[in-house]
């Protein structure tokens, strides 16, 4: 059995093992891979493994062995999976296996913010503390998260963990979520999108990315926020119009921005969030903590062994 990775650099460019895929057949892992170098790749695997390769219904007429695709992400736009199914190929992903890293850089967005590390850290190495004729100074208001309104848009396992974190520094967490349930039990009000947007001190998508989400966050929902507000977007790119938040941010129509996805990624050298005030950028981290990833090739290796032994998991198609 021939099994392919398209782009196997970013999960695990190693740091990791991939034995746990080998032990399957013969296993060729490629870092990288062009559009135009996908079919002569794939053509003869039985099992192809992908990220960010972009796999349509024309690739997959080239891949007559084809039975299976193993996606290293819990996003699966990146293949056909209507193409796929016709095909009888069945597609896997990657759930729930980033939750705590996604809401971990949340908070330090947040923290980065509130706290000001990085701007003291800095200023301190410069010398300006030890020319200080004081015992402490700051640069900037700084600012405690205990009762401040944190928004959370989407609930699945990401915003129910970034709201067990809220509670505990004493914020008061509001939900937007299309189907709302179990209120009680997590301690939060669920809002409606508008008055999400008008009561929160910090906004944070955590939805899927869909016709009804792309470009949810736009320059009318960022003038319904406080100026004072601060969002983040650790979701996918689309589902913030980059153009929009930027002006938003030069404005000062709200006051800073986190976010670890942009709408193309890598970014154009001309994306305006680049130069933007106050903006935070991660080039789409969250998930790559090396607990986060070794997790991953773990559910990867489950999910591949499900499939062969006829009974496969995580189907997305």
């Amino acid at each position: 059995m021939k099994i392919v990775n398209l782009d196997g650099y970013t999960t695990n460019p190693g740091d990791l093992s991939w034995d746990g895929i080998s032990q399957y057949g013969e296993y060729i892992v490629y870092d990288r891979t062009s559009p135009e170098q996908v079919v002569e790749r794939a053509k003869d695997a039985d099992i192809l493994i992908i990220n960010k390769t972009p796999v349509d219904a024309e690739m997959l007429d080239k891949m007559p062995k084809l039975r299976y695709v193993g996606l290293q992400s819990t996003g699966y736009n990146i293949i056909d999976c209507n193409a796929a199914r016709e095909r009888n190929i069945v597609v896997s992903n990657i759930p729930a296996y980033s939750t705590n890293a996604v809401a971990q850089l949340v908070f330090s967005f947040i923290l980065e913010v509130t706290n000001k590390v990085s701007l003291h850290s800095e200023s301190v190495h410069n010398g300006d503390w030890a020319s200080n004729p004081d015992f402490c100074y700051w640069k900037g208001s700084l600012t405690e998260l205990d009762s401040k309104t944190i928004g959370i848009i989407g609930f699945g396992s990401i915003g129910k963990r970034v709201a067990s974190i809220a509670k505990a520094f004493g914020m008061n967490v509001i939900v937007y979520t299309p189907h709302p349930k179990d209120a009680e039990l997590y301690g939060v009000e669920f809002k409606d999108f508008d008055t999400l947007l008008k009561e929160s001190d910090f906004v944070t998508c955590h939805c899927p990315l869909t016709d009804k989400t792309t470009h949810l966050i736009n320059s009318e929902a960022l003038l319904k926020m406080k100026s004072s507000a601060m969002l983040i977007n650790t979701s996918r790119g689309p589902v913030v119009d980059d153009v929009a938040l930027a002006e938003a941010l030069n404005d000062g129509r709200i006051l800073a921005a986190g976010v670890d996805v942009l709408t193309t990624e890598p970014p154009k050298p001309d994306n305006p969030l680049l130069t933007a005030k106050n903006c935070l950028i991660t080039p789409h981290i969250a998930w790559a903590g090396f607990e986060t990833r070794e997790r991953l090739l773990k559910i990867l290796e489950e999910n591949l062994k499900a499939f062969l032994e006829g009974h496969p998991q995580n189907v997305v198609n």
